[in-house]
């Protein structure tokens, strides 16, 4: 049942996770991965942006609305990068 299961916007089930992944799967190339998708957002609102300054789009909704996503796909990788330091700093305190 839970192979037919899908989460929101396409986010694997953690069962599902290590069926699809290889156990050897490097954890630094899906984070650099995931900072060159957030670029690309944030590259892509830019470049609206500036086409808007430039009048080849006239509506302000579409610039806005992709100016929001990749402001808050900067947020969420913000607030990822702290937990992930404040996890290794946990790890750091932590008594052998």
């Amino acid at each position: 049942m839970i192979d037919k299961i899908r989460g929101i916007g396409g986010i694997t089930p953690p069962g599902e996770l290590n069926k699809k992944k290889k156990a050897g799967e490097d954890f630094s190339k899906v984070l650099k991965e995931a900072l060159d998708k957030v670029n690309q957002q944030q590259q892509k609102a830019e470049k609206m942006a500036d086409d808007y300054a430039a009048g080849k789009i006239s509506s302000i909704h579409d610039v806005i609305i992709e100016a929001e996503k990749a402001s808050m796909s900067l947020r969420l990788t913000v607030e990822v990068r702290n937990r992930i330091v404040e996890a290794y700093r946990e790890i750091m305190r932590m008594q052998l």
